[in-house]
């Protein structure tokens, strides 16, 4: 039997997705929203069936790192059959707001 993992997203997480969206409506066409949202489903896709494919951030233990794109990357942990989703962070972001993961 396979093991499930079930994608947790943290209100921070949820925050950075909604502010990535409004930065691509504000600025990009919906092609690129489009294009955007079908990378992190198929990240997430990814993720649930193989959690621990993308390695550990150097900062941060137990914490992993996946990039989206050149300007997001995707910040998660594995708990028991968990993976939550932490942070959604846009690189041209002040870097220091990592800190608060």
């Amino acid at each position: 039997m396979r093991n499930t993992y079930k994608i947790i997203w943290t209100s921070r997480a949820l925050s950075d997705l909604k502010n990535v969206i409004t930065y691509l409506e504000n600025n990009w066409t919906s092609r690129e929203i489009q294009k955007f949202a079908l990378l992190l489903d198929l990240q997430l896709k990814r993720l649930i069936t193989n959690p621990y494919l993308f390695p550990e951030s150097h900062r941060y233990k137990k914490i992993r790192k996946s990039v989206l794109t050149r300007q997001v990357s995707m910040y998660y942990r594995v708990v028991n059959q968990e993976i939550q989703i932490i942070s959604l962070f846009d690189k041209r972001q002040n870097p220091k707001k990592l800190d608060q993961i």
